[in-house]
């Protein structure tokens, strides 16, 4: 399906305005790929820093991320609803307002040193992140030739994996860089002082999110004022047209559980790097080190976007898709097997192997939807709730048989990507 954008240009104008259009209004949504990759990182940062101030086990600070990509399942449907309502740009601005409220949020949980606050605040900032991806994914998937959807979202993915390989680096020095490694000196303080710690060790997180909340807020401001094409051609409100129940789309439900795997074992594996480095047989490496070392995990995922773009130029995207899936299979055993540096090496290097499925999964998932693209994208935002659960189950794993070999989960993940590439992803029935 060739995509015709109504630019409100004369007749036979319409293909120059076109191509015009497209490359500013794909660079304008790219940054906002930057901002939910950055503020989502975060959260691996998040993790060991609440972990020490609330001293929680695996489990519970896995509720961090549960809190977080849960708000995907919850509002990717709504999200889309929107979509049909307002359109994407619209949509888009909504999510960044919403983001910087959640982002505020983090001052008074921080205050108030309470955890539920915390992650009540993740729900927020995750809920604007959701509007954010159900319409800016699909609408890069869809901005020009369908033949290179993939290598499209590759590109503008490549700078949300900036956003996830600065934010380890800025939140670890911000965040982490105050935090006391003397668990002695803090088990023989009294209540009063605990708390008062406590207190100031949450407090380290307001001043960064201060400042994402109040650039959100100043981006959507932004946003707004540019003039996006509009594709009415996937806006199922431009013609009111009902297809059908989406449960007939067997690429598109097969490719949901792709995202929910995908997203859980890449948010699992980041999750536990900076705990899984501090390991004295892997690298026994401070919290703070360790976070330099997981920017190089999703700087991989940086550098594998940009390659991806290109070789997806070249090669279908189904046999990209399988080749990384069964290479980061791969990569995640040898790091289970050894120990030391062959172990911590191995499981960064599975970043840049992650790099191209989410954007790749995505494309092969919408495919051939035409107007209920916005609702096939709904539905596979909404499948990042894999993010959620996985690393949650993931960390019960790890408090009973160790960090080390709780990795295996990953690799059940990624070897089902591999099917849905190889099998799964073929659209059947759809014209």
């Amino acid at each position: 399906m060739t995509v015709t954008v109504n630019t409100g240009a004369p007749p036979g104008t319409n293909e120059t305005a076109a191509s015009k259009a497209y490359p500013l209004a794909l660079a304008i949504v790219t940054v906002l790929f930057f901002f939910w990759g950055f503020v989502t990182v975060l959260n691996d940062i998040l993790v060991p820093h609440l972990k020490s101030v609330f001293d929680l086990n695996y489990t519970k600070v896995m509720l961090i991320q549960f809190a977080f990509f849960s708000a995907y399942f919850v509002f990717s449907i709504p999200s889309a609803k929107v979509i049909d309502a307002i359109g994407y740009k619209k949509t888009m601005v909504v999510g960044l307002v919403t983001m910087g409220l959640g982002a505020f949020l983090f001052i008074p949980a921080a205050s108030a040193l309470s955890y539920p606050m915390f992650l009540a605040a993740l729900m927020v900032l995750a809920g604007g992140i959701t509007a954010l991806q159900v319409a800016a994914n699909a609408y890069v998937a869809v901005l020009g030739p369908p033949e290179t959807a993939s290598s499209r979202l590759n590109l503008a993915q490549a700078f949300n994996s900036l956003g996830t390989a600065i934010g380890p680096y800025l939140g670890g020095m911000l965040i982490l860089g105050m935090v006391i490694e003397n668990k002695g000196a803090i088990s023989r303080m009294s209540s009063e002082a605990l708390h008062a710690f406590r207190v100031q060790q949450a407090a380290t997180v307001k001043l960064p999110y201060l400042v994402i909340g109040f650039a959100l807020v100043a981006f959507a401001g932004l946003i707004s004022l540019f003039k996006l094409p509009a594709i009415p051609e996937v806006e199922r409100h431009a013609d009111g047209r009902h297809e059908g129940s989406m449960w007939k789309y067997r690429h598109l439900l097969l490719g949901c559980v792709g995202i929910f795997v995908y997203v859980g074992a890449e948010v699992s594996i980041g999750s536990f790097l900076i705990n899984y480095f501090k390991e004295p047989e892997i690298g026994n490496l401070p919290e703070l080190v360790g976070a330099r070392y997981v920017a190089y995990y999703w700087l991989g995922a940086m550098v594998g976007r940009f390659v991806g773009s290109a070789v997806l130029q070249k090669i279908s995207t189904r046999t990209v898709l399988g080749i990384a899936a069964f290479c980061a299979t791969a990569l995640v055993l040898v790091s289970m097997l050894t120990t030391g540096h062959v172990a911590m090496w191995s499981i960064i290097i599975v970043g840049f192997f992650n790099s191209i499925m989410f954007p790749s999964i995505f494309t092969l998932g919408i495919a051939k939807l035409g107007p209920r693209t916005g609702d096939g994208s709904g539905l596979l935002i909404m499948a990042i709730v894999g993010g959620a659960i996985i690393p949650v189950a993931q960390g019960a794993i790890a408090d009973r048989i160790g960090v080390h070999h709780a990795f295996l989960l990953p690799v059940i993940c990624y070897l089902y990507i591999a099917y849905y590439a190889f099998s799964g992803a073929e659209p059947v029935g759809v014209r």
